[in-house]
């Protein structure tokens, strides 16, 4: 995959709704969630999942009549079910695509929709998911709180010390997760270390696995980091300012002098009626046709503000307020450069222990299964199509079933 514009087809519109695809030639792992789907996947018999997966069909218009996938069935639940290659997948040389569709048949508030591509080990177990089972990539919608994201994460051993450390896409992009609509995710790592993700085809997001700028924290470390037995000194001085010591309040410097005061030069206007009230009886105003003082009482025309106040002001009079020409606010001293400053102190550099220079990657661990590990809040959010290969044109031909799908799914609900 070390081209992803071989990737980056023209899809054209479906003028029908496709049959639900069975296969995919040529890709290394295909799951359509057809009705044998456990005699493949194994739901996790560790305690901790306790949620259910339902085969289910799609939100009605279905864009591909007959399809189901597989759905997560309960709320505020954990869930586990994973697959186990008979061989690992190998990306050294070629790369790696992942790609699945996704529907939301509730709104997902709180949860996660991504997969997991299961690290080749012997933590791998046949009876599923366990807290502990290893991956190496985890790809995939999550959404709570501040979070919603396509999560991108790449498990990476160092080779300098043996550890595992996940390296997360910085600018992950944003999923669709809309009630009724299906989507498609694909992550492409190529063998050139890029990393693409697309939604819908459509590429949104290109990094580099080298880059130390596009993964937190980068895959290769820091030649140097900071010393952490470097202390800075008690008599550091950081403060690069200081009050001006040989300066003084001028002595005409009024502090309690207010900001507002009543403007001098104002006059009250000779129209000012200063005894006209501020409301009146509306002198517009009629009784009705067919009010009786002798049943009704006296008729009260309705209280108005006195249009004379608008027009000549009314009551009494007061002096605008304008800013004080005098005001000066509290005093302080200028600020000088303070002889005593020494700079902003930081840390010297040491030699990473943990140094190392991957320079490729894109050859992570082998892949021995894949998992559907989620603790979510919301059901509902259910997975098809599910593909793993080495090279791009098996991911072509389920992306134009998508597109099938897709265009259908528009075409019902106009």
């Amino acid at each position: 995959v070390a081209n992803t514009g071989v990737y980056m087809f023209a899809l054209a519109a479906a003028a029908s709704a496709a049959a639900p695809l069975e296969s995919v030639d040529g890709a290394a792992f295909f799951e359509p969630f057809s009705s044998d789907w456990e005699s493949r996947w194994l739901v996790s018999k560790d305690a901790d999942f306790q949620g259910t997966w339902i085969h289910e069909a799609y939100t009605e218009p279905e864009g591909t009549p007959g399809d189901k996938g597989l759905m997560v069935g309960n709320e505020a639940k954990k869930h586990a079910v994973s697959h186990l290659f008979k061989e690992p997948i190998d990306p050294k040389g070629t790369g790696l695509v992942v790609q699945y569709e996704l529907h939301m048949k509730k709104d997902l508030k709180c949860g996660g929709a991504y997969l997991k591509l299961l690290t080749a080990s012997e933590e791998l177990d046949h009876d599923g998911f366990k807290a502990e089972t290893p991956y190496t990539i985890m790809f995939g919608p999550d959404k709570c709180g501040g979070t919603n994201k396509v999560h991108f994460i790449l498990r990476h051993k160092s080779p300098a010390t043996g550890e595992w450390e996940e390296k997360h896409l910085k600018k992950a992009p944003t999923p669709l997760l809309a009630v009724g609509e299906t989507h498609l995710y694909t992550a492409i790592v190529g063998a050139d270390n890029t990393v693409t993700l697309l939604i819908d085809n459509e590429e949104k997001v290109k990094a580099s696995l080298l880059e130390s700028d596009d993964f937190t924290p980068p895959v290769n470390p820091p030649k140097e980091i900071d010393d952490p037995d470097d202390k800075k000194p008690d008599d550091w001085v950081d403060t690069a300012k200081i009050d001006d010591p040989e300066a003084s309040k001028p002595d005409d410097w009024d502090e309690d002098a207010p900001m507002m005061i009543e403007d001098p030069k104002a006059e009250k206007p000779e129209s000012w009626l200063d005894d006209a009230p501020l409301q009146v009886p509306d002198p517009e105003a009629e009784p009705p046709d067919d009010w009786d003082e002798e049943e009704d009482g006296e008729w009260e025309a309705p209280i108005v503000d006195n249009p004379d106040c608008k027009e000549f002001g009314c009551g009494e009079w007061k002096a605008p307020q304008i800013r004080n020409p005098d005001y000066k606010g509290k005093w302080t001293a200028p600020k000088v450069d303070n002889p005593e400053y020494k700079g902003v102190w930081k840390p010297k550099q040491i030699a990473n222990p943990g140094y190392f220079s991957d320079e490729q990657p894109h050859a992570m661990a082998p892949i021995g299964g894949i998992g559907i590990e989620l603790w979510t809040m919301q059901d509902g959010a259910l997975f098809d199509n599910i593909l793993i290969s080495t090279d791009p044109a098996p991911a072509k031909v389920a992306a134009e079933a998508f597109a099938a799908r897709s265009e259908a799914e528009k075409a019902a609900k106009k």
